[in-house]
């Protein structure tokens, strides 16, 4: 049995270390933690928590990572004795249980992978890691592992707010310099991932690589593209394309070397997933290995239910990249000829796409416009305007600008062209208009990427300043331009300049750092 005493745990039942994938299942349907359903998948349930728990994560305040974390509301401090205090109580609750470790990397690039050893109370949870995490089958490599980073995660122990001095029973604690991570409270398995995506958009920049919440895929003559945005933008549907290979759908490295992906797996939203119009993930959810999240199933027949979103909006699979029919299976590849950055815009102002000069890309970047997505988040029921700088600011450990800098010194270097994609609302807003049709979303990215939309010119848009396409291949005219899908003109004009002052206001914070080339390209009221 592996000895974890180095952990400070001591007196356990039994410790399961790297099990498979099956003997996995065997376990959690032992101990009642899932059900299979129809075809193998193992359906879950996490509980209240269904989303993210924003508000519960923390990061320890200690000397060696104190002055570069970028504190405020996404990195709150937490005082280390209070870090101890939870760590030795939880090193008491799980004596005298099971628990199931699993040893894996983070990063495709050898040069600039990490160790992780994530230690769980439940085989599901340990499940999940092993498909989002990438694997090393060397056993005499993991006969001598030495992690770099260390996840303790036990969701059905709860901390107490007014002793711990946490927002409520969750808990998510992040020590850059001790290399921990405990969380408790909560059974959303996509909690583990995120904060070891917060430990690599940590480490990775002071080393010279850009870390990027973004999935990546690859055309068949080796371009490679980015899909910048938060979770319910798009990120995992409109890479997954047939005839691209996919790299990741959601946490990438960017260095001298290329892209590679942070994940060996997907963690997908599935919630009223269509067959018709995403074949690819819909495939992923009939297939053993696969875990599905909150999703619905009846308990005769044991057939799912994608489109019953009564357990939750933010429905999840977790599948291994080896379930999809087309991926690079390196997860390394070159540098990106295209960068997209995907807005779900809940106004339904902003053009379905338009091409981005650098310094409109940076501003864009910073500014991170999107909707929060139903379930996507505890407490968001209905999409609302937000602004998430980089597209990901819950999971930047670091300043934004260092980021950003990272980010406009490669699209120079390399001459990445830039698009910003509305996947969001048009006709009207959220509640009068209607969502983006996904065909039109794929085939305005089509014709970016093959140059149909450079053959057929631009225009700049009045209030955005990004530049309009004039016609795309397989799209109506009038859905290129919002406002021509609005009935009512004024109602238009008077949201589109109420959504250009909240960029404004928003990117004060940024003011200061940017140059008068990327302030200019703010949209203007």
């Amino acid at each position: 049995m592996l000895d974890l005493s180095y952990l400070n745990l001591t007196n356990l039942e039994n410790v399961y270390h790297n099990l498979a994938t099956p003997a996995l299942v065997e376990e959690a349907v032992r101990r009642r933690e899932g059900h299979l359903s129809h075809l193998g998948p193992l359906v879950t349930r996490t509980g209240q928590y269904t989303g993210r728990s924003a508000n519960d994560k923390f990061v320890v305040k200690s000397a060696g990572s104190e002055g570069r974390i970028w504190w405020g509301k996404h990195n709150k401090p937490f005082d280390a004795e209070r870090f101890d205090a939870m760590l030795r109580r939880l090193q008491a609750y799980l004596q005298g249980r099971t628990v199931f470790v699993q040893d894996a990397y983070s990063g495709a690039d050898p040069e600039f992978r990490i160790r992780v050893r994530v230690v769980t109370e439940t085989a599901w949870h340990n499940m999940f890691v092993r498909n989002m995490f990438i694997r090393e089958f060397d056993q005499a490599v993991l006969d001598k592992w030495q992690a770099e980073f260390t996840v303790l995660h036990c969701p059905n122990f709860h901390a107490i707010p007014e002793v711990d001095h946490t927002n409520s029973e969750a808990f998510i604690l992040v020590d850059f310099d001790r290399r921990f991570v405990i969380i408790g409270g909560t059974s959303y398995a996509g909690e583990i991932k995120k904060s070891i995506f917060t430990v690599m958009n940590y480490l990775l920049p002071q080393r010279g690589v850009l870390s990027m919440h973004c999935s990546a895929n690859q055309g068949p003559q080796g371009d490679v593209a980015l899909f910048f945005g938060l979770s319910g933008t798009g990120k995992t549907t409109l890479s997954s394309e047939a005839d691209r290979a996919l790299i990741g759908d959601d946490e990438h490295g960017w260095s001298d070397r290329g892209v590679f992906n942070l994940e060996g797996g997907c963690y997908a939203k599935v919630i009223r997933l269509d067959e018709q119009a995403e074949p690819e993930i819909f495939e992923t959810t009939r297939r053993f290995g696969t875990i599905l999240e909150n999703v619905a199933m009846d308990m005769k027949s044991r057939r799912t239910d994608l489109a019953d979103a009564s357990m939750a909006e933010n429905t999840r699979a977790s599948y291994p990249l080896t379930h999809l029919p087309n991926v690079v299976e390196s997860g390394m590849a070159g540098h990106p000829r295209n960068i997209v950055m995907l807005t779900a815009d809940a106004f339904g102002v902003m053009p379905p796409v338009s091409k981005l000069t650098p310094d409109q890309a940076m501003y864009h970047f910073l500014s991170g416009y999107t909707a929060r997505i139903a379930g996507t988040e505890r407490g968001v029921t209905e999409p609302a305007a937000t602004f998430s700088a980089c597209f990901g600011a819950p999971f930047m450990a670091l300043h934004p600008t260092v980021y950003a800098e990272l980010l406009g010194r490669k699209i120079a270097e390399h001459k990445s062209a830039c698009w910003l994609v509305n996947t969001g609302w048009t006709g009207g807003p959220y509640g009068t208009g209607h969502r983006i049709r996904i065909q039109h979303t794929r085939a305005m990215i089509r014709a970016a990427f093959s140059g149909e939309l450079d053959k057929a010119g631009y225009d700049p848009d009045p209030v955005f300043g990004v530049l309009v396409p004039r016609s795309c291949p397989d799209v109506p005219q009038e859905v290129l331009h919002p406002r021509d899908t609005w009935s009512d003109k004024a109602a238009y004009d008077a949201q589109a300049s109420q959504v250009a002052k909240l960029f404004g206001e928003n990117f004060k914070a940024f003011a200061s750092e940017a140059s008068d080339g990327v302030k200019a390209a703010a949209p203007k009221a």
